[in-house]
């Protein structure tokens, strides 16, 4: 068997059964994952970006999704890798041009996840102005937790979120800061894109992102409802 086999065969297919969102009743296949970007005014100015007028949206591949208790891997085409952790939704209803009002309603759940973002790799696309997909595309980076049942979240944006990396807090992110609200994110993507069950959304990071290494260990936890835990490797 050729190299490019085995990796095939050790690497691609263990991914294919990653396909539901986890810690729902409903059984729920992951479809589109959409990513928000610069949804924290901290976050954008600790980058250097203007604060955004409109959701900055990009997607993920399927294969970017792990679960706790598994590892982030890291690529060898980036030696900068860093983590961005986020509210995520879950999607649980086909919707197109939702109004604001009424988009919770295609809420399935909440949970909590990491943005793993190849950072020198985003700042080489966005220097020559080509998409993200690269950076924040690769296999494994969009770890997610159990998801919690949107019944049970009053207000999505009175949520609280923390990382740990080694033991010590890294990040804290408060959804009442959010730029554009979950609700709003709902509708706008909506606008663009039909909805479908299995959707998600990462709703943005804040301030505080930073790099991950080989070793590390990494712990997630929202509004004390949910963690995720992975490790690096």
């Amino acid at each position: 068997m050729s190299s490019a086999l085995r990796l095939f065969y050790h690497i691609i297919l263990p991914m294919t059964d990653i396909i539901t969102i986890p810690g729902l009743a409903r059984r729920l296949r992951i479809n589109t994952i959409f990513g928000i970007g610069r949804n924290y005014v901290a976050h954008a100015r600790e980058l250097q970006n203007e604060v955004p007028k409109t959701p900055v949206i990009f997607i993920k591949p399927v294969t970017t999704i792990t679960y706790s208790g598994n590892n982030i891997r890291l690529p060898f085409q980036s030696q900068d890798v860093h983590f961005e952790t986020e509210l995520v939704v879950a999607i649980g209803n086909t919707g197109k041009n939702i109004i604001v009002q009424e988009a919770l309603d295609y809420v399935e759940g909440y949970g909590i996840g990491i943005d793993v973002t190849a950072r020198d790799l985003q700042q080489q696309a966005k220097e020559k102005s080509l998409p993200w997909t690269v950076s924040k595309g690769f296999d494994t980076f969009a770890p997610i937790s159990n998801f919690i049942p949107a019944g049970e979240i009053e207000d999505p944006q009175q949520l609280t979120f923390e990382l740990e990396v080694n033991g010590q807090i890294k990040q804290r992110g408060d959804t009442s800061k959010m730029i554009f609200p979950v609700a709003h994110l709902i509708s706008e993507l909506s606008h663009f894109f039909t909805l479908n069950p299995g959707d998600l959304i990462f709703t943005g990071t804040p301030e505080g992102v930073g790099p991950i290494h080989s070793g590390d260990q990494l712990k997630a936890t929202l509004s004390g409802k949910t963690t995720l835990e992975v490790g690096v490797s």
